[in-house]
């Protein structure tokens, strides 16, 4: 099973190239191959989050993420960038109708609106202390992957992100069952990686792309039914 993962990344990679995840609205960067936003991504770099307002946006990204698309997302964090307020504090000073206007294209937004002002006193008190899996899950409005999504994209631990996606793709060429938990895939997808890249820092990269490649082939064959119209990772159904 850990061969068949790791040849989906190693096909989805030589399919799609390097993704450039997390994108970050005030990065003048792009990716014009992807499928619906392109703006803020950083192809090839991995030295991202650069700063601590980098690493917050990354956070405030998936909070918004949640049940909603990226296109949304980002709506909303133009919105924020409109208003300066894309840092911890500038967002705590803001009257809580105006943050919660900002924010309404990711949908969801009162509740976003509360897990955001719950999460910001925590991620201040951080100071340069990279949090655990645990003390993200005890926080309001975080489940598996918005803490898996912070921990890999804005703090660069080796933590897969498993979404929608990954395991819609999956179950469609016969490698987990419906059924299969969350974390029954991500440690499948880890220890698939793991097998084959022993330096840190270049396993953190490929759960980064890994996870961002399953998105773009998802968002491309995936997105409707029936599910994996012409999808070439159809190869593992008949093995």
């Amino acid at each position: 099973m850990s061969e068949k993962i790791s040849v989906v990344y190693h096909e989805l990679y030589d399919a799609y190239g390097p993704q450039g995840w997390w994108p970050l609205v005030e990065h003048d960067g792009t990716n014009p191959t992807k499928t619906g936003a392109i703006s803020g991504y950083h192809v090839g770099d991995y030295t991202f989050p650069r700063t601590k307002k980098e690493q917050f946006e990354i956070c405030l990204g998936c909070f918004l993420t949640q049940n909603t698309a990226w296109t949304s997302v980002e709506r909303s964090l133009l919105n924020l960038k409109k208003l300066h307020a894309l840092s911890p504090q500038r967002i705590m000073e803001m009257d809580d109708k105006i943050f919660t206007e900002a924010i309404k294209p990711s949908g969801y937004h009162n509740q976003k609106s509360r897990y955001i002002k719950k999460f910001i006193p925590f991620f201040l008190a951080l100071d340069e202390h990279v949090p655990t899996r645990t003390e993200l899950l005890e926080l309001l409005g975080v489940g598996p992957e918005t803490a898996d999504s912070m921990l890999l994209y804005a703090f660069k631990q080796p933590e897969f992100v498993v979404d929608t996606y990954t395991k819609r793709i999956f179950i469609q060429v016969g490698l987990i069952r419906e059924k299969t938990s969350y974390d029954i895939v991500k440690s499948m997808c880890e220890v698939a990686l793991k097998n084959e890249i022993l330096d840190q820092d270049r396993l953190i990269v490929a759960y980064q792309e890994f996870h961002a490649l399953l998105v773009e082939h998802a968002k491309r064959h995936y997105s409707k039914k029936p599910y994996g119209e012409n999808c070439f990772l159809q190869m593992f159904d008949d093995k």
